[in-house]
Formats: structure tokens, C-alpha cells, sequence
């Protein structure tokens, strides 16, 4: 009878002390995925209106975080029906490569040469945004809208990129927002609507493979491509 009360309790303390270890590892392993943005709900919609698209982006909704610029926190639907209310405008008509646009398919637009490179400089955006906010990225703004003023038969491809972070169908719609961005900032100051091509590569061509806040700081850009027609 003693035997059997004592075996009763150990059992009763090991399954307690097994429970407590696991709530433990558990709770660990939530605060090390919220520390960079947690993807807790699947099957959320890259963007609104668009049923049947999916992706493992999240917003956490049963924590509150502390954000800093290099925490990766994915926006919520929206947040991206807000950001996207200043993008109202119609893209090109004619598409690039298809029969009758007069245009080349992306392969035929360039890298700005040597001597349009300080116009046509990449862009950067601080994390998880689409607002160009340094100075010298709103000058280069102006730059290039004076020159495509000024050289009607020159067209471009604006690229969206972002860093490493986040999931891949997050990133392609990220990667839109910053081209169209730019893209609408252009139209703004003059350039011709048509003339402005968009695209977004997400995270897919990184320049810089390390994985700290100095590497996805150079990934978070916009970057041009050009075609003159003659």
C-alpha cells in the first residue's frame, strides 16, 4: 500500500514537472518567432480583392511588439488598402514585348549607363515601408522625372526589392508597392504616365546575401531599367 502511494506521487510530480517544461519550451519558442514577426494565420490574401491568393502572412493580434526599423512586422489588409489609395494611377496601355507596343519585352531595357547612373540611382526604403523619406531619394525623384520630361521616347521599368525577411508572396506585394510608389511620385512631378513601366522581384535579387540589419538596408530599394526608342 505504501509502495503504491509513493509510486502515485512520483508519477503525479514527474507529469507535473514534464507539463511545466513544455509550457516553458513552448512560451520560448513564441517570443523568439514575435521578436521578428510572427505568421500565425495561413492562407491570408497578398492583397484585397483578390480571393484565392494566399500566403503565410500574419500580423500578430495577441501581443503587442515594440517595433524598431529593422523588426519585420507584415502589415494587415488594411494597411495595404491604405497604402495603396494614393496608387490610383492607370498603368501603361501598351505592355512591354507584346505585339504592336513598339516596346521590347524586359530583356530589352538596360541598366542605366555611366552617364545617366546619378540620375537614374536606386532608391531605398526603411523596413516594411513603401515612403521614400531621405532626402537625397526625393532629389533623385526630381532628377529623373526632369529627364524623362525632357526625352519623350525614353522608357523605364521602375523594380520593387526588399530584403530576406518575410515570406516570398509578402515580398512580391511589398516589392509593388515601392514601384508603384515611385512610379506615382514620377507622374506626380511630369513624367508621362505611359512611359513607366512597374515590376517586383520581392526578395529574389538580393545584393547583399548577409543576414544583418546593414545587408537588408541595401535590399530594401527600387532600381531602374531603360529603354530609348529611335
Amino acid at each position: 500500500m505504501k509502495k503504491s502511494v509513493i509510486w502515485t506521487v512520483l508519477l503525479s510530480t514527474s507529469t507535473l514537472l514534464l507539463l511545466n517544461s513544455c509550457q516553458k519550451k513552448n512560451g520560448d519558442a513564441w517570443d523568439d518567432s514575435t521578436s521578428l514577426g510572427s505568421y500565425k494565420r495561413a492562407k491570408e490574401r497578398v492583397l484585397w480583392g483578390q480571393p484565392g491568393e494566399s500566403s503565410d502572412v500574419a500580423y500578430t493580434e495577441t501581443k503587442e511588439l515594440s517595433a524598431s526599423d529593422e523588426d519585420f512586422i507584415p502589415l494587415q489588409d488594411e494597411d495595404l488598402k491604405e497604402q495603396f489609395a494614393d496608387l490610383a494611377i492607370p498603368q501603361p496601355k501598351d505592355s512591354p514585348g507584346e505585339p504592336g507596343s513598339g516596346l521590347p519585352g524586359l530583356d530589352g531595357f538596360q541598366t542605366p549607363s555611366a552617364a545617366l547612373a546619378h540620375i537614374f540611382r536606386t532608391l531605398h526604403f526603411n523596413t516594411d515601408e513603401h515612403v521614400l523619406k531621405q532626402p537625397e531619394d526625393l532629389a533623385a525623384i526630381d532628377r529623373i522625372a526632369a529627364y524623362l520630361k525632357a526625352h519623350p521616347n525614353t522608357y523605364i521599368f521602375v523594380e520593387g526589392h526588399c530584403d530576406q525577411r518575410g515570406p516570398e508572396a509578402y515580398n512580391l506585394a511589398l516589392g509593388t508597392r515601392r514601384a508603384n510608389y515611385v512610379r506615382t511620385l514620377l507622374v506626380q512631378k511630369g513624367a508621362n504616365p505611359e512611359n513607366i513601366h512597374t515590376i517586383s522581384y520581392g526578395k529574389e535579387k538580393l545584393l547583399d546575401l548577409a543576414n544583418s540589419p546593414t545587408a537588408w538596408s541595401q535590399n530594401r530599394r527600387a532600381q531602374f531599367r531603360i529603354y530609348e526608342q529611335h
